[in-house]
């Protein structure tokens, strides 16, 4: 599967298997996994895992997360994007149609999160015509929550998400 966006200064792609350094450097990154749990890989090996169930969701679920890549630099960024979440009982769904993104740290605070989170956004509603779009981030995440706004989602609720043990917020956005 191949996706191909473009914002003003990003590119929205497929993940492949060639972005396998850019995902080590992301996730292996304690800062940026202090909203995540903390719990940032340690080897190659974990990031190639993690790389191989997006490709596999591609073909199993016709939409995975985005590489998003700078277009000045042509720098691997991290990713954003949608998915489509299977795996969790998240807030009392099951299955459900996600926005996200993990970028790395050097690429924070430029607005990449809300450009991509954008696309990603307009490409669900235009593209998929999905009704409805859904977000969580960790309560103490105030950039990230900023960017899920500035996106264009709502505020819903705070939850306990018992599986990772963690306070969340939990956000949504209908398609109009």
């Amino acid at each position: 599967m191949q996706f191909h966006i473009e914002t003003k200064r990003l590119l929205l792609r497929e993940l492949r298997l060639t972005d396998l350094d850019g995902m080590f450097a992301l996730d292996s990154d304690p800062d940026v996994h202090k909203y995540l749990g903390n719990k940032p890989v340690k080897t190659i090996d974990e990031s190639k895992k993690i790389l191989e169930s997006v490709l596999s969701q591609y073909k199993e679920r016709g939409i995975g997360r985005f590489a998003v890549i700078e277009k000045a630099s042509g720098d691997f960024v991290g990713w954003s994007g949608l998915r489509l979440n299977t795996e969790y009982n998240m807030n009392g769904f099951t299955k459900y149609y996600d926005v996200g993104y993990r970028l790395i740290k050097q690429y924070w605070g430029k607005g990449y999160a809300t450009e991509s989170g954008k696309a990603a956004i307009d490409y669900a509603f235009k593209v998929l015509k999905l009704p409805e779009i859904y977000a969580t981030t960790e309560i103490g995440n105030q950039a990230s929550h900023n960017a899920l706004l500035k996106i264009g989602l709502h505020y819903i609720e705070d939850f306990y998400f018992e599986q990772e043990q963690m306070n969340l917020r939990w956000y949504k956005l209908e398609n109009k």
